[in-house]
């Protein structure tokens, strides 16, 4: 048998491990990556699934893309979008289709890029029977050059007179400080997969697709009352996609979709 040791010298061994260990984990801690800030998830609320997806903007900046800044040629779908930012060592982390467009394919109201305003602040009340934009009151998500977002009325924003660095205007509403859009019914029957945007806090933002055809008043009470947003606003309907690198995509079927005028989108940089 060994000899055993005397009690000193194990007590020296055994601080020495302890040592080596604490110092293996501190390594592994300190050469780990911060927790990701883009979080995705199935939310099931009154017997509907949703695809959400939460953004913290004080650390991955949300853009909005439409045309290749080189070929000025529109970018279509979230596929080209991410092809594109690969070619430029970029990593699609997030996309989804910003508000909703017109029959040219162009956005129908306010359209900001990387601080240039492509399409101004559309005020005209049309036919609510024409579409989801004219049934108002219709609105306007932007995102500061500090990060802070928001989504406000199309008038309140332009009575404040800001100037963002993405924005993108659509309608209807879906929630107005607190309160579900009154236009709604509870009852309707008009079901469609909707996407919707609401800043949660001023560096919140999320993002939300139904899996499902949902209506109108069913969507905003997701917001308000699932999410906690107190304004909230409808991005499009059956054309509408999430997509995630984590989770792949979610909403309407492929075969449903169309050009988009726009994507909101967050990247990282590659491998």
């Amino acid at each position: 048998m060994p000899l055993a040791l005397p009690l000193p010298r194990i007590l020296h061994r055994l601080g020495l491990r302890l040592a080596v260990t604490a110092g293996m984990l501190s390594l592994t801690i300190g050469c780990s990556t911060p927790a990701d800030a883009l979080d995705s998830r199935d939310v099931v609320f009154e017997n509907q699934s949703y695809r959400v997806v939460s953004i913290d903007t004080r650390r991955d900046a949300i853009e909005l893309h439409w045309r290749d800044p080189e070929t000025q040629q529109p970018f279509g779908t979230i596929e080209a979008l991410r092809a594109w930012g690969e070619g430029k060592g970029r990593t699609l982390a997030f996309a989804t289709n910003a508000g909703i467009y017109d029959r040219q394919f162009a956005p129908l109201g306010l359209y900001i890029e990387d601080g240039k305003t492509v399409v101004p602040l559309n005020l005209v009340h049309g036919n609510p029977r024409s579409g989801n934009f004219s049934l108002l009151p219709n609105g306007v998500f932007a995102i500061y050059d500090d990060g802070h977002a928001e989504v406000r009325t199309s008038e309140a924003f332009r009575a404040a007179g800001s100037k963002p660095r993405v924005a993108s205007q659509s309608g209807p509403m879906l929630v107005i400080d607190g309160q579900i859009n009154p236009q709604f019914d509870d009852g309707s029957d008009s079901m469609k997969w909707r996407s919707g945007v609401c800043a949660k806090t001023p560096t919140e933002v999320v993002f939300v697709v139904s899996r499902a055809p949902v209506n109108f008043h069913s969507f905003a009470r997701l917001f308000r009352d699932e999410i906690g947003c107190r304004d909230a606003l409808f991005l499009d309907g059956t054309i509408s996609q999430a997509y995630t690198a984590e989770d792949g995509y979610a909403g309407a079927p492929a075969f449903m979709t169309k050009p988009y005028a726009g994507m909101f989108a967050v990247f990282t940089k590659s491998e």
